[in-house]
């Protein structure tokens, strides 16, 4: 009995790190709103690279990664589309403030943490986290932060990851 428990429970370590590990599986669809109450659909995305950020306008590293994906804009231009989205606390004025300061042209979308669990697969997680959408709406890459993802939020680290995904 003990060997059949033992052995249950390496099974089900190596199912969870195989799940964790997933990062080709399909982008989960949604429809949000932004500030100014435009919905976007991510289906509307399909055929561009997609870089989905879930962020939070309080985060000082999701300030810093705000110009990050400026530069992604400037950089890659109509060919990377870059979706924002935000869960509570944040508001339409904490939005709106955020996405002047920084001078934002890409749609910061409100999730009540729907979208989110659908990406995150967890009821809490960490801001910033990032997923790179590739033009037929697979997920090929998954970022969190932290000290070894520093580069990919706060430096160039992010562009060799776009620049793989466009050459495909």
């Amino acid at each position: 009995m003990q060997t059949t428990i033992r052995s249950l429970s390496i099974v089900a370590a190596l199912a969870a790190a195989i799940f964790a590990a997933d990062t080709s599986r399909r982008a989960p669809g949604f429809s949000l709103t932004d500030a100014k109450g435009q919905e976007h659909d991510l289906a509307d995305y399909r055929g561009k690279v997609i870089v989905l950020d879930f962020m939070q306008t309080a985060c000082p590293h999701c300030n810093a990664f705000a110009s990050v994906l400026s530069q992604i804009e400037q950089k890659y231009g109509d060919r990377v589309a870059i979706l924002s989205i935000v869960n509570p606390p944040d508001t339409p004025n904490t939005v709106v403030s955020f996405a002047m300061a920084h001078k934002i042209s890409y749609p910061i979308l409100f999730d009540c943490g729907q979208v989110a669990y659908s990406y995150l697969r967890s009821p809490a997680f960490d801001i910033p986290h990032l997923y790179l959408i590739d033009p037929n709406g697979a997920i090929r890459e998954d970022f969190g932060y932290g000290d070894a993802t520093k580069t990919i939020f706060e430096g160039n680290g992010l562009f060799p990851h776009l620049d793989a995904l466009l050459k495909k």
